[in-house]
């Protein structure tokens, strides 16, 4: 077996092809997230999944949203839905929408995951409770191309109660808000509950609201917002 067979458990098969497009994307600059100004392309990724089990649930379509110098350009957008081998259960497909013969019809899992990542490049991430969306493509990137998914996030669950903590208007524990809340505070309009497109798009016109606050505040880089809603996840687990 091959090294990435033993790192990942199965042999991952590429064509020629697809092996160039993953190595065109390995070679993609870094961008320096410490320096960098405010307003970068920000990518707003959400993805719908088989359930919520990280260890074992299985990716079903990612959606992402660009936003860039504050902006967001429907035409710089994403979404995806991968084959599946088996469907997943009918209280799911209540929940995401997406059919069995949508399941088993759509694209190869392979030039999904590729697609995604020479649409996302090297850009920071961004997502609502992101760590499982994390999880998620990161697991599948490893299945279907032997590839680890190490980027660097921002979450909006947490930067949201940081930069808005001392203001008023949002009532106390606000820290504790999930995303229809926040999108709720600020007359945003969710066209599509769990559609991961349209919950990408909706997450991105947060992070814009949030881009405006941190703008009149001490954050100038992506690093200084990643900081700061880590900084609040570790505020809030110490208040538990």
């Amino acid at each position: 077996m091959s090294l990435i067979g033993r790192l990942f458990g199965r042999s991952v098969q590429l064509s020629p092809a697809q092996t160039r497009r993953l190595e065109a994307w390995r070679r993609l600059e870094e961008p320096d997230l410490a320096s960098a100004r405010l307003h970068p392309r920000y990518v707003v990724v959400d993805v719908e999944s088989s359930g919520l089990d990280v260890h074992h649930d299985r990716l079903i379509a990612i959606g992402a949203a660009a936003v860039f110098d504050s902006g967001i350009v429907l035409a710089d957008s994403f979404y995806a839905v991968l084959r599946q081998d088996r469907v997943s259960s009918d209280d799911n497909i209540l929940v995401h929408g997406i059919g069995g013969s949508v399941q088993t019809g759509a694209s190869d899992p392979r030039e999904v995951l590729l697609q995604f990542l020479e649409y996302a490049g090297k850009s920071p991430l961004v997502g609502f409770h992101s760590p499982f969306d994390e999880i998620m493509i990161d697991r599948a990137m490893r299945r279907y191309l032997g590839e680890r998914f190490r980027r660097s996030w921002l979450d909006l669950a947490w930067l949201a109660p940081s930069l808005l903590e001392a203001q008023a208007g949002f009532g106390r524990n606000h820290h504790r808000k999930g995303l229809d809340d926040w999108l709720h505070d600020f007359g945003i309009v969710n066209i599509s509950r769990h559609h991961a497109f349209a919950d990408a798009l909706a997450t991105a016109q947060l992070l814009q609201v949030l881009l405006h606050h941190a703008a009149m505040q001490a954050p100038r880089t992506v690093n200084d917002l990643i900081e700061a809603a880590d900084s609040q996840r570790l505020l809030d687990r110490q208040r538990r």
